[in-house]
């Protein structure tokens, strides 16, 4: 895998910067790297619309109503 270079502004390195201090983060690239496989992951995954408790509450409801 070969590493590729991107320019950031320098306000958001020093933000970066800030938050790493005690972290397990090395350095702002590895801060940068993971937040982007975490985001690309999230938008990669699939969507569910309900979360668990709004399934159940529709789940109850139509069962209530005889459809289930």
């Amino acid at each position: 895998m070969s590493n590729k270079s991107v320019e950031l502004p320098e306000s958001l390195v020093n933000r970066v910067e800030s938050r790493i201090k005690g972290s397990k983060f090395a350095s702002v690239s590895d801060y940068v790297t993971f937040v982007l496989r975490e985001k690309l992951a999230e938008e990669e995954s699939p969507k569910t619309p309900f979360s668990e408790e709004e399934e159940k509450k529709i789940k109850d409801r139509l069962r209530a109503l005889g459809y289930l």
